[in-house]
């Protein structure tokens, strides 16, 4: 199905390795934060570079996002789904 859009529309790119090139040092950096045995620095590693990705100074995000956490009903805070091992 995919290889059929590609054929159809030549402006789209046949892969992904853009998206696979900016996001491995956000794995590899969560990987080693894992490997050697912080799980709390291993899981602070997604939003950071996250709010990188996104041109986000990843200090004020987080301070953001802490100061406001305390505020919202809980109602409002969804969990997102955990990822597969």
């Amino acid at each position: 199905m995919a290889l059929m859009r590609f054929l159809d529309n030549g402006d789209l790119p046949i892969d992904n390795d853009q998206v696979e090139n900016r996001i491995r040092p956000i794995a590899l950096g969560r990987q080693s934060w894992l490997f050697v045995g912080s799980l709390r620095a291993a899981a602070a590693m997604s939003p950071i570079h996250s709010a990188k990705l996104n041109g986000l100074d990843p200090y004020a995000y987080l301070r953001d996002v802490l100061d406001l956490l305390p505020t919202q009903p809980a109602s409002r805070i969804t969990r997102s789904p955990t990822p597969p091992a």
